[in-house]
């Protein structure tokens, strides 16, 4: 079998694994539980809880499994860094598995009824719990900034949307949506939670994503080098251009927590200052995107400026009590996430093209020297 089809396999494994333990738990929890904490949304809680562990602990199994990183061949640093990574993408994974297990629990509440979904808990659970075992062992195998940027809708949409059925304040959204997290409800925390963990997410996607442009630029470089014998077409001050775009992306997800750390009513000045500095760091990242990461398309820095466009519109209209503090936020959200979600596609589609590249390049070098000759581009566009 080859790689694919082995991570499959063994994602069905997990699933089965999962489900199982899953059931099992939940089963436990439900009868060995004082009646106090079987109340529908602690239920609800610790049931989700359970598909994140879950999802969790399978995730950790297939990137471990198909890293190489954690050995002392290259020293302490690499393994440091790997666990790194596991643990940040352990917490995003966790996160997305609760809150939309939470919010799946709560919609499906709603339409059967308390009494009698609290009957289909324990299978509910054993079923969330092998399917995303499934998924987060499987995506681990093939870990792509594409991959996690999948994630982010639903992460944020779960967490706002579950935070939003369980509030006690009906009319937050007449206000703004910091209006849902100014308390010190459940709600509010899953809320502000959800705000601190998707600025985590973005700082790790960064992360990818700032690395493969990295090793996309220096693999050309090299075989520029090496075709011509002479220094490659430099981008003046990459390395500053790369440092500067991993600042600014950090930057939004550092925002995100900020937000979700500061609730409006004790830190007004900490939380406004968070809030209103989201679209500034985020339109000079939109702006100075073509000199940034001059390798995406053209047709990228036509979407960036039309996004910063049609926030800065938004933006008059609100200020000419047009449109309410929530539509604008509603918007401004939507913009970030679409503009990231297509920065992550293009990310994942120059890694594509670059695997490509050193397949054709590693077939003109088996050749002979006539074949390396030719031009690159026109052995890729042909075996294209």
């Amino acid at each position: 079998m080859g790689r694919h089809q082995r991570a499959e396999t063994a994602g069905l494994v997990s699933c089965l694994i999962c489900a199982v333990l899953g059931g099992t738990a939940m089963s436990l929890y439900m009868t060995l539980a004082p009646a106090i904490w079987q109340i529908s949304q602690r239920l609800f809680t610790v049931c989700a809880g359970i598909v994140a562990a879950c999802g969790v602990v399978s995730f950790c199994c297939g990137y471990i499994k198909g890293s190489s990183s954690f050995t002392l061949r290259n020293g302490w640093f690499a393994p440091i860094r790997r666990a790194g990574e596991t643990l940040a993408l352990s917490v995003v994974y966790a996160a997305t598995a609760f809150l939309t297990s939470f919010l799946i629990l709560n919609i499906a509440n709603g339409i059967i009824g308390t009494q009698m979904f609290v009957g289909y808990l324990v299978g509910a659970c054993a079923g969330l719990s092998g399917v995303v075992g499934y998924l987060t062992f499987v995506q681990a195998q093939a870990m792509r900034a594409k991959t996690l940027a999948a994630l982010l809708p639903f992460f944020v949409i779960a967490g706002v949307g579950g935070a939003g059925m369980t509030t006690d304040d009906p009319w937050w959204f007449v206000n703004n949506f910091s209006r849902l997290g100014d308390r010190t409800t459940f709600a509010a925390s899953m809320f502000n939670t959800t705000l601190i963990l998707a600025g985590l997410c973005v700082i790790v996607i960064s992360y990818f994503s700032v690395s493969e442009l990295v090793t996309t630029y220096r693999q050309r470089e090299l075989w520029h080098r090496r075709r011509f014998d002479r220094p490659g077409r430099d981008l003046p001050h990459f390395r500053v251009r790369m440092a500067i775009l991993s600042m600014l992306l950090a930057a939004c997800g550092c925002c995100f927590i900020g937000i979700g750390s500061f609730r409006q009513t004790p830190h007004p000045i900490a939380h406004n200052a968070f809030a209103f500095s989201l679209p500034g760091i985020t339109a000079v990242l939109l702006l100075a995107l073509p000199w940034l990461a001059p390798l995406f398309s053209k047709a990228m820095y036509v979407v960036s400026d039309l996004i910063v466009v049609v926030g800065t519109a938004a933006v008059v209209v609100w200020r000419y009590d047009i449109t309410s503090m929530t539509n604008l936020e509603l918007l401004l959200g939507m913009l970030f996430f679409g503009w990231f979600i297509v920065f992550c596609r293009q990310i994942a589609a120059l890694e594509a093209d670059r695997i490509q590249e050193q397949v054709v390049h590693l077939q003109l070098a088996a050749e002979g020297a006539d074949a390396v000759d030719e031009p690159l581009e026109s052995r890729v566009a042909s075996d294209r």
